[in-house]
């Protein structure tokens, strides 16, 4: 639960202030968030310290957004060789060297991870420390470099931007049979010669769908396991229908309401045990990945001793202040989210309020965070689902544009989504929107910046748009809302008038 408490708070403890201080600001953890609050202190011209114990760019760079990316693309290109005769052109069947599908993973990773290197953020002024870092006291952070030793800074501020892990769902066997995740696969995969032949997926969320579809495209058997009812829970059924359509086309087999109860091995390999409204059967499989989630790193950073409340993640207010207020924290460590460009949100704001909270506060606003799923196609939203809108009571209207009325969706071959905008009854304010389609989370873009700025359906529906592009979904989709509210009267008036005009 957030920390409410208004004005400068101090946790528990006798702790002594000191007079001076080394640094104004210390970083504990290089990853999205870490990596942009550095960077706006080294901008403030603070002194900063960015302290990080494994890999510069964390997740995103070296397990996640990154990797899993770059295997998409290699896998869209497979499938697009499949089915080329859709436009003419003979279909092959792709022959995939996944050992240098894999090569093209790492060497994405490779040509992207100079900009978050120690280099780089040296020369833009922020001092990087390799090691692990600990808060002694609300204004000393401990450090352990990796060539040993231990070194003590002392900081007016601290953001704590350690991220999130993978978790393994408690199941009898997981460990036994060498289960991946979206951080490990990247390596235990590296130089595999072929794609797995059987691929079990745990988990029917964004990871394990987007997995699920490349390792499918890419030559898997691919089986995705999800305890609930459908894939996407967080989606409206009507958008994560279409994904599971596509997943089902791809040949992913999807066992959704099924629940895993076991792992283990036999003479003939590995194997999962599954329910669904009956007696259990066994799954075989080559490779298991579990993507049921990701959990706050919160231990070893002295958050206990400072009497920092923690549940899921880190608890703080309005302005990712802690407990102590001089302790902030950004990304997933800190939640809701678990998004790269959240993380990089609340790390200026962390960054900022660290550095000037106390003559200028800065809250965090998070009412308009987008998101997308890079399935193909692809989901992207923003602001409040159908789903949530009924759940909360939230009186609106929709309005739904499927991509069939745009052209360049028709002339891609990819005319098979929509655009949903959620509105006030009577009104062109945005309150959400949803895309499924192809560059969805591009096209959300727009929708997004005119929520921010509390621009409605009617300035979109004003702005030229080049045709033919995708991004007249926005435009179209406006046009459809405002022949929904033209006012009768006026239009009786109207015709009435052009009427008498001709005489």
């Amino acid at each position: 639960m957030p920390l409410n408490i208004p004005g400068r708070r101090r946790g528990p403890g006798n702790w002594r202030r000191p007079a001076r201080f080394d640094r104004n600001l210390v970083v504990i953890g290089a990853g999205s968030a870490g990596l942009v609050a550095a960077n706006v202190a080294a901008a403030a011209r603070a002194r900063v310290t960015l302290v990080e114990r494994d890999r510069m760019g964390g997740d995103c760079l070296n397990h996640g957004c990154v990797p899993s990316k770059a295997l998409i693309r290699c896998a869209k290109l497979a499938h697009e060789m499949r089915h080329a005769d859709r436009f003419g052109i003979a279909a092959v069947r792709p022959a995939v060297a996944f050992d240098r599908v894999m090569a093209h993973v790492h060497d994405t990773i490779a040509a992207i991870a100079p900009h978050d290197s120690v280099a780089r953020y040296t020369a833009l002024g922020v001092e990087v420390l390799r090691g692990h870092a600990r808060l002694v006291d609300p204004w000393t952070v401990e450090v352990t470099p990796d060539e040993g030793g231990v070194r003590r800074l002392t900081s007016r501020a601290t953001v704590i931007a350690t991220g999130a892990a993978p978790v393994l769902p408690p199941l009898p066997g997981i460990e036994a049979v060498g289960c991946l995740t979206s951080d490990t696969l990247w390596e235990a995969l590296r130089h595999r010669a072929e794609v797995p032949r059987r691929v079990v997926m745990l988990g029917g969320g964004p990871i394990g769908v987007e997995l699920a579809q490349a390792f499918a495209r890419l030559g898997a058997e691919v089986t995705l396991i999800e305890m609930a009812p459908r894939i996407l829970m967080r989606e409206d059924e009507d958008a994560a229908s279409h994904i599971a359509a596509a997943l089902a086309r791809d040949g992913v087999r999807l066992l959704t309401g099924h629940r895993a109860i076991a792992c283990g091995m036999d003479g003939g390999g590995k194997w999962i045990e599954i329910a669904h409204d009956g007696a259990p059967r066994r799954i075989a499989f080559d490779e298991i990945i579990a993507a049921v989630g990701r959990a706050a790193r919160l231990e070893g950073f002295g958050l206990e001793a400072l009497g920092i409340p923690t549940g899921q993640v880190v608890e703080t207010d309005a302005f990712l202040r802690t407990l102590h207020p001089n302790i902030l924290a950004a990304g997933d460590v800190a939640g809701p989210f678990q998004l790269t460009h959240a993380a990089g949100h609340q790390a200026w704001i962390a960054a900022m309020n660290g550095l000037f909270g106390d003559i200028w506060p800065i809250r965090c606003d998070l009412r308009v965070m987008p998101r997308a799923i890079f399935t193909d196609p692809e989901l992207a939203r923003v602001g409040l689902s159908e789903a949530e809108a009924r759940a909360e009571g939230i009186a609106h209207e929709v309005t739904r544009l499927d991509l069939a009325a745009v052209d360049r969706a028709v002339a891609d071959g990819a005319a098979g989504g929509f655009v949903k905008l959620l509105t006030p009854p009577g009104r062109d304010r945005i309150l959400g929107a949803t895309i499924v389609g192809p560059h969805a989370g591009d096209l959300l873009a727009e929708i997004v910046l005119a929520m921010r700025h509390g621009l409605g359906l009617s300035k979109i529906l004003a702005t030229v748009h080049i045709y033919p592009t995708l991004a007249e979904a926005a435009r179209h989709a406006a046009g459809a809302w405002r022949r929904r509210h033209l006012n009768p009267r006026l239009m009786a008036v109207l015709e009435r008038f052009h009427r008498w005009r001709r005489g």
